[in-house]
């Protein structure tokens, strides 16, 4: 059997479900939101698991821990987005930001590990 690749990661997997609920929950925002907050959360909550797509197969080591790292940081984007959402009462976002927490710490676990194999 071959392998899947990133689609084996449990980080990538978890993050992969946190954006199918953030479209689910996005879907009930204003439509003047439409092209502002909802495509700014989406973006950035599709570049997470992306990214990690995207670093998964890169060859050299700096090249995996840049698209993590990209990754990280459109996590903390997706974040932000999601409280300033619960803020302005347009959905109640906290099982997605507790989702973003848990892909967080999987994520720094997931880097962590890669430079302690390398250094």
């Amino acid at each position: 059997m071959a392998t899947r690749g990133y689609q084996e990661l449990e980080v990538w997997k978890k993050a992969h479900n946190c954006v199918v609920e953030i479209y689910r929950l996005t879907r009930d925002f204003p439509k003047e939101e439409m092209f502002g907050l909802v495509s700014q959360l989406r973006r950035a909550a599709v570049s997470i698991p992306a990214n990690i797509a995207e670093g998964y197969r890169r060859s050299s080591i700096p090249e995996k821990l840049r698209f993590y790292n990209i990754s990280q940081a459109s996590l903390d984007e997706a974040a932000y987005y999601l409280l300033l959402a619960k803020d302005l009462k347009y959905a109640t976002t906290d099982t997605a930001i507790d989702q973003l927490d848990e892909i967080a710490r999987m994520l720094s676990g997931y880097i962590a590990g890669i430079r302690r194999r390398t250094a």
